[in-house]
């Protein structure tokens, strides 16, 4: 399969490229992004065959439909990172909480978030290409507190790969911020940056397009990619657990096959959203994909207003952080396959030049289509989580809780609703004690033992352990000196 560029072609790109090439160099001509020429079809078919297969084997199936360019035996070892979350046979469980309202729960991996079913085996893959071109890599991630910790865990000690990983201080909790300064992997760097994540993305997306930073890697024997969800590598594998999701409801007899169902999926970057929107065009039955923000709702303005304006806007600190996010990312690729590469870059340049773009009525009904969108505040989103360990016996973190108000504002009677369960009510602990208790300025530790009392959950191990485990990445800089704190570190 060939990989074709959302704004055109420049001189400085090829046309088209693999795979490899698209997750080795992830940023197209004019700043754009690399998306499948043609997606394959799956349809009734390949659901049928993998009603009883395991993640795995469904996995490496759907892998070998887009007929990437990576050896089979390479993508075996990276589908196999599964069988390293709580439940080998089941990595992504999917429980009812309501009638009508399934949770497919996509934090039992090493870091507790969603990020490790992408980065888990993007990680084998892009170290093994790298190796096998004898080349060597510096991966650029910008966290908001999920991609960090995820990226880190996948990459340490690995081969001809170094990571840089920038995330805005004071804008993580307190569990995302030590999964990421407590790493002493010699190939890892931890950079905190006085500014919020968009400050962190938008350095990383200038980095990837820098000649002058890429010839300073050069000189050092070094090339660049990137974790973040800009990269199709991170995209692949984000197309599976949906797919896994509907074939879970099937199973449990919640659905018949081909039944529809809503994907509800809290949004930040968007990256989890588009892999719906893939796993729904090559052939999955869906209604419609909602879109659930907190008080950051750009992603609820344009999918009900179809203006993307960030004129008068500032992220704004929520107690769900990883969806304090403005410049929305993968929203481009949408915009690619509704409305192709020319009007695609209008809209991007019009975004990077004025910070606003705005669709026609006829664009915006055709986005309608596809998606629709609702957005919750901090107070609501706690007496979502309340409510819902009250009534139902079911525990959830507060992007989780995003989505429980979009399922009441947008979701038809009679149709079930997925909700996508970005992270573990451990990595926002403080939050969720408030919630279910009321105690305010309540420690991460002290908040983890309280709510392991109130729900008679246990703390994971690996959250507990952090809280013993000394710092070791101690760099807090301006963001003006990120580039300089980089290349110091390669």
């Amino acid at each position: 399969m060939q990989f074709i560029q959302t704004r055109g072609v420049d001189t400085n790109k090829k046309e088209k490229v693999t795979f490899s090439e698209a997750i080795l160099d992830p940023i197209a001509s004019f700043g754009g992004l690399y998306v499948p020429e043609k997606l394959p079809e799956l349809g009734e078919e390949f659901l049928q065959k993998h009603l009883k297969s395991s993640y795995k084997s469904m996995a490496l199936d759907m892998l070998a439909r887009f007929e990437i360019d990576i050896d089979p035996e390479v993508l075996s070892e990276a589908v196999a990172l599964y069988d390293k979350f709580d439940d080998a046979s089941n990595p992504v469980p999917v429980v009812k909480v309501k009638e009508d309202l399934y949770v497919s729960e996509l934090y039992h991996g090493p870091t507790r978030a969603f990020k490790d079913m992408a980065l888990q085996p993007f990680g084998v893959v892009l170290s093994s290409i790298a190796q096998k071109r004898d080349e060597n890599y510096l991966i650029l991630a910008a966290t908001s507190g999920d991609t960090g910790p995820a990226a880190l865990e996948t990459f340490k000690n690995r081969a001809n790969v170094k990571v840089a990983c920038m995330y805005p201080e004071g804008g993580t909790s307190d569990v995302q911020r030590l999964q990421m300064v407590t790493e002493d992997a010699p190939n890892l760097k931890v950079i905190g940056i006085k500014g919020v994540f968009d400050d962190a993305q938008t350095a990383l997306k200038r980095l990837l397009g820098s000649d002058k930073f890429k010839a300073a890697l050069k000189e050092k024997d070094t090339k660049l990619s990137a974790a973040n969800s800009v990269n199709f590598g991170r995209i692949i594998f984000q197309i599976i657990y949906h797919i896994h999701s509907y074939l879970e409801l099937v199973r449990q007899g919640a659905i018949t096959m081909g039944e529809k169902v809503y994907l509800n999926v809290p949004s930040g970057n968007f990256g989890n959203a588009l892999g719906g929107y893939y796993a729904w065009k090559m052939g999955l039955p869906v209604e419609k994909i909602i879109i659930s923000s907190n008080r950051n709702n750009i992603l609820t303005q344009l999918i009900k207003e179809g203006r993307y304006d960030l004129r008068n806007n500032k992220v704004i600190p929520t107690t769900s952080p990883a969806m304090d996010i403005l410049k929305s990312s993968n929203v481009e690729r949408v915009l690619f396959d509704l409305f192709g590469e020319q009007r695609t870059k209008e809209l991007m340049e019009s975004l990077e030049k004025e910070n606003f773009y705005e669709l026609t009525s006829e664009e915006l009904a055709k986005l309608q289509q596809c998606f629709d969108a609702d957005w919750c505040d901090d107070e609501e989103g706690k007496r979502y989580i309340k409510e819902t360990f009250e009534n139902d016996g079911y525990l959830m973190d507060p992007h989780t809780a995003t989505c429980f108000k979009s399922y009441e504002t947008c979701a038809k009677e009679g149709i079930k609703s997925i909700v996508y369960s970005t992270a573990e009510w451990t990595k926002f602990s403080p939050v969720i004690a408030n919630a279910l208790t009321g105690e305010v300025d309540t420690r991460d530790i002290d908040a983890l033992k309280s709510i392991s009392k109130t729900a008679n959950l246990p703390i994971p191990k690996m959250i507990e352990e952090l809280f013993e485990k000394p710092i070791t990445q101690k760099t807090i800089i301006e963001k003006e000196q990120i580039e300089e704190e980089i290349l110091k570190f390669i």
